[in-house]
């Protein structure tokens, strides 16, 4: 829960996933490039230190976390991933956490200051985002979701019932950030935030009264009804209350679709779908909207968790797994590990 939140200063409860994305640093002394290959594109890359060349355009959010991460060297850099671009599952902010990582960045130290690099380096690139995957992406442990106050950055883990089983399923229908309507909804949001006199995720339903426009109420009412969902399934969770959490989910993907109008027809088919199959809780869109995949709560027995059963969809059954780690530690051959993030219920 608690999609379109962040950047407004609310509650959200993300999970990072069996989903992940590997990233390998071997340093070259002397060298000015950073040479990077990925397993998700055809040609390799070369990025340049200190801006002495022209990078690729397809490379941008690459090069703009070579530049915040300022390595001491040049060298090269093997990039592995099972997260499908486009598929609202934070797969540039596994990309980005896994390379800053891996060219020396501490995942420890401050949480908050890494996954504003990752904030700031997607914004050169020309995608203006929260903070809600990288933080999650960072903090996440094993077997919990993580509760996020935007307003203060504290968060706290939350365990996941074992009996709660999780299935991804996409669309059909690709996402881009940057070429979806995302940056109008923040532009909306913000004008009822000044408008009200306070960020929409400090706000309760009363203040829509001070919204004259019916689109910028419906906007943040999603937000604040939002906001409330997230805790409203905390403590749901916390009883193992499923089938509670899970209308909330249908309810929560009802709010995106209709009040800030994030979907698409393939995912409301899509999650209409997955809420009528037996077995299953609840069901709602991931991440930013406008395509992608939607996340289902299910029983252990539900025949929603087989992959093959939403072909030709492509599927995952997934669990609240760790989230970033760094492996094989050393100067010359650093590996950093992340998974991808989920916006779940959180208990």
């Amino acid at each position: 829960m608690g999609d379109h939140t962040d950047y407004n200063e609310g509650l959200s409860l993300p999970m990072a996933i069996d989903l992940a994305t590997e990233a390998t640093f071997t340093a070259r002394p002397g060298s000015f490039l950073i040479g990077l290959a990925s397993d998700q594109f055809p040609e390799p890359w070369e990025l340049s230190l200190g801006a002495t060349a022209p990078d690729p355009p397809q490379a941008a959010l690459a090069a703009s976390l070579v530049a915040l991460a300022e390595p001491p060297s040049g060298g090269a850099v093997r990039v592995t991933s099972t997260i499908p671009i486009g598929a609202g599952l934070s797969s540039s902010a596994a990309f980005s956490v896994a390379l800053l990582l891996a060219l020396g960045r501490d995942v420890h130290s401050d949480p908050a200051a890494l996954a504003r690099l990752c904030q700031r380096a997607e914004e050169v690139a020309g995608a203006r985002v929260g903070l809600l995957d990288p933080l999650a992406i960072i903090g996440a442990q094993a077997g919990h979701a993580l509760s996020i106050d935007f307003a203060t950055l504290e968060s706290h883990q939350v365990a996941v019932p074992e009996d709660a089983a999780f299935v991804i399923v996409h669309c059909g229908t690709s996402r881009s950030v940057g070429a979806s309507p995302y940056a109008a909804r923040r532009a909306e949001c913000e004008r009822a935030a000044n408008q009200i006199g306070r960020p929409l995720g400090r706000c309760a339903l009363g203040d829509l009264s001070a919204l004259g426009e019916a689109v910028l109420r419906r906007r943040a009412r999603h937000v604040i009804t939002e906001c409330a969902r997230v805790h409203e399934v905390e403590q749901l969770l916390a009883r193992g209350n499923l089938s509670g959490v899970g209308a909330l989910m249908t309810e929560g993907h009802r709010s995106l679709c209709e009040d800030f109008r994030v979907s698409v027809p393939p995912m409301d088919e899509l999650v209409a779908r997955l809420a009528h199959t037996p077995g299953v809780y609840g069901a709602r869109m991931s991440g930013g909207g406008f395509g992608g995949c939607a996340i289902a709560l299910c029983a252990p027995d539900s025949p929603a968790l087989d992959p093959a059963s939403h072909a030709p969809l492509a599927a995952w059954r997934v669990s609240p797994n760790a989230g970033a780690e760094v492996r094989d530690g050393g100067s010359t051959k650093p590996r950093s590990r992340t998974r991808s993030a989920n916006r779940v219920p959180r208990t």
